[in-house]
């Protein structure tokens, strides 16, 4: 045995990472130095200084939060400490510092094979007593990888003597076989087996004491389990543990692994979550063992026959040869009875998909086929399934990772925030470099000053390996409100980014990177790499096509708009229109089935259903092609459309026989095909207080006051920014007006959609209109393209308070300045109306008593919300904006009165050009492009035509 190994000094995260592993969590976190006054106000700290620590540590069974410190990494220390303390344990005592790790090595193999050992709970003495079970020369006899597997002191010396043992956890058994010799009259080994057993046998007080069974007749435990073959052409079958309860049920793992001694069966670390006895267990070779039982003193590194299981060794972060058996099953800290769970093939594939971002989301709102990772992080209400920081968290356990840092900035707002100042031509790029003195979060005064949050917050994650190598960092640009906001927003991005790369694993690096950059994340290709190696072999045969799949034809409806950009779903929808249809931000109730059906609808097996299932409209929160036929639906009626297979994985995670619907993938062509029925839509907040207070809605006096100007402007054209689901330009079509030319621009082309199919419909029926052309433009309002410019009117009717306030005021500049029509009317909340849409000054525990009677104190009336203006800040911004670009602005608004406080529910500004200017006066935009994508365009001489040939 190697003796000259230098004496380590345990600290107490070394003792926790002894007893736990893994399964110890610490998040460090930045303390403001008055709050760490006001929680030790013993502690003398000066008011300016270094930054401060505390550290929550988080095991499965309580959680501690460390005293407040001067480093990170004392404050993890200190946490470490208390979680001792906690269990009753002094590290002092707890710390092997004076021995030799070979010394406390042995010292531990004889403590394990003590009579008191034999009574305890500890999860190794319950294979102690199975092992006095055992018949003939295998009485007594305990596998030495059961002692490196199941002993956390053990095999932390192990690794202190050998590295290597944290991804080869079998090297362990050569250091525990080579201290065999020392112990002699305390243990012995079965000559050329890889077996440990007490010398001398224990008192009959001992084994009567602890529940031995030693006659009766035995009741036998069947436990199933999976088969994980080691080549990847071979599928994983189910297969049947039957454990007798007199007898030890490693010797009938050995008899499926195909040998005849259970000392040749080596065990995995636990897979899952912390309290979860799954593991793989796999046969050493013949010449394994000579090895490991050599009595080499330098053995660092073993020969391994056999192909490596890169299925076992993906789930377990650990080298494991030849086939594996997946079960969970054995001996727990909670009882001195055999543990044991089912294993199906079900199960399997779902711990395949949880290690997927998506996959663990979709698994944790139960609806593989129907969730989907959503696209941006809106608020803890409306937020269903596990959050991103949790899954983000649960994807590093998943794939050996250290746990995720989240390094919170908190960002002051400034002393004077004053609008952009544009000058006559002013580039667009120049006003958003102007906007980025705003911060999110902050308000303006009249004076043009920051008003509200003292600060705002800001977050970078790093994703490091094991080995503390940096792999990912992200480190977004936009500032939130709340840190856990922040938090929360970071942790998606990167998610986001993972998701990606799972479903192209092949990337090229160069792609790969790009992507990364679009999130502003930088990362380590390297260590990238190296991490996910094994992850593109697994993947890539998981989520190969299925045979012949191929999407049947879908049933014909009456929507003959052409949509560019995106995939046209053609659903059959049955039931009356209800006039009651989802919008961005709404939350909607459906209830679905999806089943696997065979070409020509020969079979057709259920495979997924939920009787409800909840959702929010507008962040990608379910699967693409799901989300767009919803929209297209009303309250109360069905549709029924198919769709091409997803990577099997999701198909197999969802049913409850998988091995049947593999057969049936392998042998048929297959899709999937959805039933689906709209239950409930749940307007947005917003919609929802203004409908109980105004009759008409609100929403319908914006647009009613909009009309009514368009009306008496005589305007031919008319662009309205932000229209969002046409409900304006709908209303438009109503009434004679003199207009001959709409168009219509956003973000969201699910709204796009919805207003396509209005628009279209009114359109090619109604001759009375005189509209000549319509067109619906995908694009930033804040971004210039000159196919928006010159209108007679533009409308932009409670919009810009979905931006973040820059974007606000760039889009402000960008309208006057470069898009010039002659009339522009803007609408926004007046946040001084909160307090009467709902109906109190609403108020948590966390609010201050004394400010539960301001106004401030309301929330505000759409979770998307960004910011709401009093009348003075809105005043002043209008105000402001009509002075720069030569325009008069005159003040109204709906809801209310503006000669009774607070004024009007919506505020009002319509902005008009003062005077014409000529052609060579007004702003250029230098390197001007069409960035806007036409969706949708429609003329009265060849109605609507797609839109690819209208560029």
């Amino acid at each position: 045995m190697e003796i000259g190994v230098k004496k380590t000094v345990f600290t107490p995260k070394a003792i926790i990472h002894q007893k736990f592993g893994n399964k110890a969590c610490y998040t460090v976190e930045e303390v403001k130095e008055e709050s760490a006054q006001n929680g030790c106000p013993g502690l003398a700290i000066p008011q300016k200084g270094p930054s401060l620590f505390r550290c929550r540590l988080e095991l499965p069974e309580f959680t501690v939060v460390s005293d407040i410190c001067r480093k990170k990494k004392d404050s993890e220390q200190s946490a470490a400490h208390l979680a001792l303390k906690r269990l009753g344990n002094n590290p002092a005592d707890e710390n092997p510092s004076e021995k030799d790790p070979c010394d406390a090595l042995i010292d531990r193999i004889k403590y394990i094979f003590t009579d008191e050992f034999l009574s305890s709970l500890h999860p190794l003495s319950g294979h102690l007593r199975a092992a006095l079970q055992r018949k003939g020369g295998l009485y007594g006899l305990i596998p030495a990888s059961v002692i490196a597997a199941c002993d956390t002191k053990t095999s932390n010396l192990c690794k202190l003597l050998n590295t290597e043992v944290e991804s080869k956890p079998f090297l362990a058994l050569s250091s525990i076989m080579r201290a065999i010799p020392r112990l002699a009259g305390s243990v012995v080994t079965s000559k050329g087996q890889l077996s440990i057993q007490k010398q001398n046998p224990y008192p009959t007080e001992i084994i009567e004491s602890s529940d031995i069974q030693q006659s009766g007749s035995p009741e036998n435990i069947l436990v199933k389990a999976i088969q994980i073959p080691a080549s990847l052409d071979e599928t994983i079958q189910p297969l049947t543990l039957d454990i007798s309860s007199s007898g030890y049920y490693l010797d009938v793992i050995a008899q499926k692994l195909g040998v005849t001694d259970a000392s040749k069966v080596l065990l995995s670390r636990t897979i899952g979550k912390a309290s979860s006895e799954t593991r793989l267990y796999f046969a050493a070779s013949e010449s394994l063992v000579m090895e490991l039982l050599s009595d080499h003193a330098n053995v660092k590194d073993f020969h391994v026959e056999g192909l490596l299981n890169a299925r076992a060794n993906y789930f377990c972060g650990q080298e494991i040869y030849g086939d594996a058996i997946m079960a969970s099953v054995g001996y727990t800290w909670r009882s001195k009875e055999l543990f044991h769970e089912d294993v199906s093939l079900q199960s399997y594939y779902r711990m395949l998909l949880s290690k997927i971002p998506s996959g663990n989301y979709k698994l944790s709102r139960e609806a593989i086929l129907a969730a989907e990772l959503p696209s941006v992080f809106t608020t803890k209400t409306n937020w269903r399934g596990s959050f991103p920081r949790e899954i983000l968290c649960t994807f590093c356990r998943q794939h050996q990772l250290s746990e995720p840092i989240f390094s919170i900035t908190s960002i002051p707002l400034k002393a004077s925030c004053k609008l952009p100042r544009s000058q006559k031509k002013l580039k667009v790029t120049e006003a958003a470099e102007l906007a980025t003195e705003y911060t999110n979060g902050g308000s303006l005064n009249a004076g043009g000053e920051s008003v509200g949050l003292e600060s705002s917050f800001r977050c970078t994650v790093k994703v490091f390996s094991k080995g503390q190598d940096l792999i990912i960092e992200c480190s977004p640009r936009e500032i939130y409100k709340k840190q856990t906001d922040a938090i929360q927003s970071a942790s998606l991005k990167v998610l986001s980014w993972l998701n990606a790369c799972f479903k192209d694993l092949g990337m090229p690096l160069e792609k790969l990177n790009c992507s990364a950059d679009a999130l502003n994340i930088s990362l380590s290709s390297e260590n990238f790499l190296k991490e996910f190696a094994l992850c593109q072999s697994l993947h890539n045969v998981q989520q190969s096509r299925c045979q012949g799949s191929k999407l049947p034809e879908s049933k014909s409806t009456n929507m003959e708009y052409t949509l560019s950009g995106q995939d046209v779903c053609l659903p059959n929808i049955e039931g009356s229109y209800s006039g009651v249809c989802p919008s961005n931000g709404s939350l909607l109730s459906i209830s679905y089935s999806v089943s696997l059906v065979t070409e020509g609808g020969h079979t057709k097996e259920l495979i997924e259903s939920k009787d409800e299932f909840e959702f929010e409209i507008g962040n990608g929160t379910v699967v693409s092609t799901l989300e767009g036929v919803v929209t297209q639906m009303s309250v109360g009626q069905c549709a029924h459309f198919n769709m091409n297979l997803p990577p099997q994985e999701f198909i197999l995670a969802a049913v409850d026989d998988p091995a049947r619907i593999l057969s049936l993938l392998s042998s048929e062509v297959c899709c999937l095909e959805y039933d689906v029925t709209l239950l409930r839509v749940t307007e947005p907040p917003e919609e929802r207080m203004e409908q109980a207070l105004f009759s008409p809605p609100l929403s319908k006096q914006r647009v009613e006051y909009a009309v009514q100007h368009i009306k008496k402007s005589s305007a031919t054209t008319l662009v309205d920014f932000g229209c969002g689901s046409g409900s304006l330009l709908d209303s438009l079509l109503d009434y004679p007006t003199s207009l001959q030319k709409i168009v219509g621009a956003d973000l969201s082309k699910k709204s796009l959609s919805r207003a396509a199919k209005i628009l279209h419909t009114k359109l090619s029926t109604k001759s009375d209109t005189g509209i000549k052309s319509a067109i619906l433009y995908d694009g930033s309002i804040t971004e210039f393209d000159p196919r928006l410019c010159g209108f007679d009117i533009g409308t932009c009717l409670e919009v810009i308070e979905h931006m973040e306030e820059e974007q606000a005021c760039l889009f402000g500049d960008i309208a006057l300045s470069y898009f010039r029509p002659k009339v522009l009317i803007v609408s926004t909340p007046n946040y001084e109306y909160n307090v009467i849409l709902q109906g109190s000054s609403p108020t948590t525990q966390e609010d201050d008593p004394e400010e539960k009677s301001q106004s401030q104190s309301c929330k505000f009336r759409n979770h998307d919300h960004k910011f709401e203006w009093t009348r003075e800040q809105f005043n002043h911004w209008a105000s402001d904006l009509a002075k720069r670009h030569h325009y008069s602005v005159e003040f109204s608004g709906v809801g209310g009165s503006g000669d009774v406080e607070p004024g009007f529910a919506s505020q009002i500004a319509v902005f008009k050009q003062e005077s014409l200017l000529d052609e060579n006066d007004l702003p250029t935009q230098e390197n001007s492009s069409e960035h806007c994508k036409v969706i949708w365009e429609w003329k009265r001489d060849d109605r609507s035509v797609p839109s690819s040939t209208r560029n």
